[in-house]
């Protein structure tokens, strides 16, 4: 198990800690895996500093994108990506 810390900016942030937002949508440029914990701390990109709120959320899924091939290319350039998140 590892943890890892991700900047988070405000608006999602709250989402996240209201319980409204059961997911994150990021670049697969580190490794996580299913068991880890993800430390959310609040960012402000306006003044470049963090807020001081943060959030521990346990990893219980993850689904990388790159080798899905369920859609052709062009109709993911028309209409891009939606993640549904769901209870």
């Amino acid at each position: 198990m590892s943890k890892i810390e991700k900047k988070v900016w405000p608006e999602y942030f709250q989402k996240i800690f209201d319980g409204v937002k059961k997911y994150e949508l990021r670049l697969a440029d580190f490794d996580v895996k299913e068991g880890d914990v993800l430390v959310l701390k609040e960012w402000d990109p306006n003044t470049q500093e963090y807020t001081g709120r943060e959030l521990t959320k346990n990893v219980t899924y993850i689904l990388k994108t790159k080798d899905i091939t369920f859609w052709r290319q062009e109709d993911i350039n028309k209409y891009g990506f939606q993640i549904i998140s769901i209870e």
